[in-house]
């Protein structure tokens, strides 16, 4: 749980709105990390650009982004 509550559709701008479409498209839901940056667009911006880049790269196996990221999460003590 965030500790800022997440932007409503209703309330968001275009960006986040097609930020949580895509989101919706691709997990199922609207993931809590989007609904709060979505409070700025500058940092949504930044955040979505950063994820997308990180997606789209091919220099490394997936399996093994997924599992850095998990680690670098779990030292930090992020509930995301």
């Amino acid at each position: 749980m965030a500790r800022i509550a997440g932007q409503t559709a209703e309330h968001a701008g275009w960006l986040a709105r097609f930020g949580y479409w895509f989101s919706m498209r691709r997990f199922g839901r609207v993931v809590e990390p989007l609904a709060v940056s979505a409070h700025h667009r500058a940092i949504l911006c930044g955040y979505s650009a950063y994820e997308l880049a990180l997606d789209r790269t091919r220099l490394v196996d997936k399996r093994l982004k997924t599992l850095a990221s998990l680690k670098a999460a779990a030292l930090v003590g992020c509930p995301f």
